[in-house]
């Protein structure tokens, strides 16, 4: 009898970390039937000659949470080989929601992760109150991959406390109606909880994000409530501003829980900070804390460049920053108007730039480069500054220079994050960290890294052999599909679910950055495809075949 699919002769890398090997990959229905030898034919077969083979990729990382609402593709990261990901994190989610607090969550979300909240109210059904049933919501829209739902503290906040939320701490009575409602959602398929300590998360009024400052009891009670549950624990922690207290925090929800934590960490300007980081979840590890770390992996932050975010802050950059991209080439190559932008900038002083830019120097600001591929690891040398200073310019004659020969296409990231390249191999490298973090689906005309997976693989593993490709593919399958919970996917075998990707790891790469303006109402975001890619499968479905699209939606809701 054939089988549904048979993808032959590829090399299978089966995400445990054990050697690759050669053979073939029967599935039948959602699941893999047979690993090795398989003689029968398919329905439909692949010819993976030459290529790698693995499970499904999975993403602990996203805001898909509005953007599911109207692209259920959920680009860029199905370009990407993800099969799974976690909504949810940051504490910024839509339930619990009553009717009279939508437009608050709304606005809240816009706010923390750069989704406008106009998309966001017609975007979305809004059918729900309580967390199942905003599963319920999700599970209509027929998503392309799978999704799991943690419920976010600052929802959790407003549902029990309404305005005190914001700035009081909450009462005994409080903390016990917030760790039941939590329990509840895990019972009714959350996979877990999420909070944010990270004080860059704000309201629309300046404020604080509602749970940003709440006691360590609060949390340690949610902990309990949905540990009893086996959910998880994930939390933005605010360690660069109390390092101890928070660092602490996490044992005391890890130790609660009795599960599974998850924080967001980076590896800071020094090999200090990262090792400090990491020393102090060695110790919870080996008192035997399940205590989980997931990192950006190469240097990140915002993107800046003609055709989106502007560096420089001063009036006649505040007027450019109003045109549409034609409207500013004509203006950067009009000789009055370039000289005025380059003499403002010139004496433009700290305090007309915004929080971020103010934190980060030119020689932070690295080109992307002029080739399909994007350069994201090179040194000082492909700085802004590196670059003006080679040619005799300032910084902002040479971003006009180069905006200007690519026709306003030349990119920039602004390295916010992972500034110390070392610093980053050396995070890394521990076990118990998890590369990832690219927020798809959040700061969407500011932020591009949801490619996160395909860099790990070409950069990590092909290129630079941080890992081997074996452990490569192991930190982005079986190791995430574990902390958050998903014993049916993550490795390839007989019996789980059939999450593949058929992989060209020698062309395997991102491609640049690129603005569309696809979110309702036009609203523009920035995406990104890859190469490599010859297919990808979800429950058995192929959704992608050589880097496009299939059509096919067989993804599913992830329940707890």
């Amino acid at each position: 009898m054939a089988h549904d699919l048979v993808i032959r002769g590829g090399t299978i890398i089966d995400g445990t970390g054990g050697p690759q090997r050669l053979g073939d990959i029967a599935v039948d229905g959602d699941s893999i039937s047979k690993v090795g030898l398989v003689s029968s034919k398919g329905l439909e077969e692949i010819d993976a000659t030459d290529n790698i083979v693995t499970p499904g990729f999975v993403d602990l990382h996203t805001h898909f949470d509005a953007q599911i609402g109207w692209d259920p593709m959920l680009t860029p990261v199905s370009w990407h080989g993800v099969t799974t990901a976690l909504m949810g994190n940051c504490g910024v989610t839509f339930a619990p929601c009553r009717v009279g607090d939508r437009e608050l969550l709304a606005g809240m979300m816009e706010a923390v992760e750069d989704i406008p909240k106009d998309a966001i109210l017609s975007g979305l059904p809004w059918n729900w109150e309580h967390y199942g049933e905003y599963l319920d919501s999700v599970e209509t829209l027929a998503p392309a991959i799978n999704v799991a739902g943690l419920v976010g503290h600052c929802a959790l906040r407003f549902y029990v406390m309404g305005e005190r939320a914001v700035e009081e701490q909450a009462t005994p009575a409080d903390r016990h109606e917030m760790a039941s409602i939590a329990q509840a959602a895990v019972k009714d398929g959350a996979v877990g909880f999420s909070t944010s300590r990270l004080l860059f998360h704000r309201l629309p009024d300046g404020r604080h994000v509602p749970g940003t400052h709440a006691e360590h009891e609060e949390l340690v009670q949610i902990a309990e409530a949905i540990g009893s549950e086996g959910g998880l624990m994930q939390s933005v922690n605010n360690l660069r501003g109390d390092f101890e207290g928070e660092i602490a925090l996490l044992a005391k929800e890890a130790r609660a829980s009795g599960g599974r934590v998850l924080f967001s960490m980076t590896a800071g300007p020094t090999n200090e900070y990262g090792d400090n980081i990491c020393s102090a979840v060695s110790e919870m590890r080996a008192e035997g804390l399940d205590v989980n770390a997931i990192a950006i992996p190469r240097g990140s932050g915002f993107v800046t460049g003609l055709q989106c975010n502007l560096i420089w802050r001063s009036k006649p950059w505040k007027r450019l920053g109003r045109m549409d991209l034609n409207e500013r080439l004509v203006t950067i190559r009009g000789e009055t108007s370039r000289r005025e932008l380059i003499e403002s900038a010139k004496v433009e002083t700290l305090a007309e730039y915004g929080d971020i830019w103010r934190l980060t120097g030119m020689e932070h600001i690295v080109w992307l480069g002029d080739s399909e591929r994007p350069q994201y690891t090179g040194g000082r040398e492909s700085s802004l500054q590196a670059l003006a200073d080679a040619a005799g310019e300032h910084p902002v004659e040479t971003f006009l220079r180069l905006s200007d020969k690519s026709d306003g296409r030349a990119l920039f990231t602004v390295r916010f994050f992972n500034q110390n390249l070392e610093a980053l191999r050396r995070v890394l490298s521990h076990e118990f960290v998890m590369p990832g973090l690219g927020d798809a689906g959040a700061h969407v005309s500011q932020i591009m890294d949801a490619g996160w997976s395909t860099f790990v693989l070409s950069h990590w593993g092909r290129d630079e052999e941080l890992y081997s490709l074996e452990e490569a593919v192991r930190r982005i399958t079986s190791a995430p599909a574990r902390v958050l919970g998903v014993a049916d996917r993550g490795t390839i075998a007989p019996g789980l679910r059939a999450d593949i990707n058929v992989i060209d790891i020698d062309r395997l790469g991102e491609r640049m950055p690129e603005i569309v303006h696809d979110f309702p109402g036009g609203a523009k975001r920035f995406v990104q495809r890859a190469n490599g890619y010859r297919a990808t499968i979800c429950n058995g479905k192929t959704l992608l075949l050589d880097d496009e699209h299939t059509g096919v939606r067989s993804g599913r809701v992830l329940r707890h």
